[in-house]
């Protein structure tokens, strides 16, 4: 789809998010996950300059509109956040004011079928964010029962991974998978049916594949590094979550950075002093959204916002 489209919806924890990046006018923001552009629009309004970055090509629907208000402000490209450096250098520029991360999937994506990424719409079984590499389909045809385990309970914390995979890899003997609901309705059946279930008997292993279909937990760790580095002094990082993996590293990178890991046994010698903190933490632990966002967007419920600003030590080097 290539014509303009306005944003479906407002953007989870905006204003918490807008309130910690501290916008002023003239001020350069990287909006490193831009969706359908809630988050880049409420910038702009701040007076802010824009350069936005996504690796779903159909984000760009969502653009047009911006392009064409903010012509001189704002600028989308298609590519990784954790590449955010690049995006820069190739404008001409090294550093940045500001870098929002709003991670996972976005609900226009889980709105649309023909991406894959729910199990309540039938659609091809695919979850790519870009058009490129493997898709959920070829993993799960293909990876071995061991394989397909790990990853059901590595990145969706499936308690009966092992369980759910031997049955998806007798099932494939039979029949290739190929659509959503297919999977969907093995994974129920495996784990016995819904049994009042509040959620998809699904719901972890359509996570995990999502999670590893895209690298998404390799590609925050490499995003934090990159606004790390490309950051100005007191410029500012605000990272919103959606599930407890993605904030255990968020959060660990922030503690880390911010110099506010446990100090040592005092019955111990003094350990070896780290780097000079590279973040200082805006606020203790993390935003929710307020009863009042969650009711308006059920699918706020799990969000978490976590924040800092950029001090002037230099990046932490990274072990090779």
């Amino acid at each position: 789809m290539t014509g303009a489209a306005e944003a479906p919806h407002k953007s989870v924890l905006l204003d918490e998010v807008v309130e910690s990046l501290n916008l002023a006018p003239g001020r350069l923001v990287v909006d490193g996950t831009f969706g359908a552009g809630g988050y880049s629009r409420a910038f702009l309004d701040a007076g802010a300059n824009v350069i936005a970055i996504d690796r779903d090509p159909s984000a760009a629907r969502f653009a047009a509109p911006l392009k064409a208000r903010f012509p001189d402000r704002f600028h989308l490209v298609q590519g990784r956040f954790s590449d955010l450096e690049h995006h820069l250098e190739v404008r001409g520029l090294k550093d940045c004011d500001g870098v929002a991360l709003d991670l996972g999937v976005s609900s226009m994506q889980l709105d649309e079928a023909d991406r894959g990424f729910s199990f309540m719409r039938d659609g091809p079984l695919d979850m790519r964010m870009a058009s490129d590499g493997p898709t959920a389909a070829d993993m799960v045809n293909e990876a071995d029962a061991a394989e397909l385990a790990r990853v059901f309970w590595l990145y969706g914390e499936e308690k009966s991974s092992r369980h759910i995979a031997n049955v998806i890899v007798r099932r494939r003997q039979e029949r290739p998978f190929s659509r959503t609901l297919d999977l969907a309705e093995t994974v129920e059946r495996a784990l016995g049916g819904r049994r009042g279930a509040p959620t998809h008997p699904a719901t972890r292993v359509f996570q995990a594949l999502r999670i590893a279909v895209n690298d998404e937990l390799g590609e925050l760790e490499a995003g934090l590094d990159a606004a790390e580095r490309a950051l100005k002094p007191g410029g500012r990082l605000a990272v919103v979550t959606f599930h407890s993996l993605e904030d255990r590293i968020v959060k660990a990178f922030f503690t880390e950075r911010a110099g506010k890991l446990p100090s040592g046994s005092r019955h111990l010698p003094p350990s070896q002093q780290g780097p000079e903190p590279t973040f200082a933490l805006l606020f203790k632990g993390a935003r929710d959204p307020s009863n009042a966002e969650i009711a308006a967007n059920p699918r706020a419920r799990s969000a978490k916002l976590r924040a800092g600003e950029r001090t002037t030590a230099p990046a932490w080097r990274l072990a090779a």
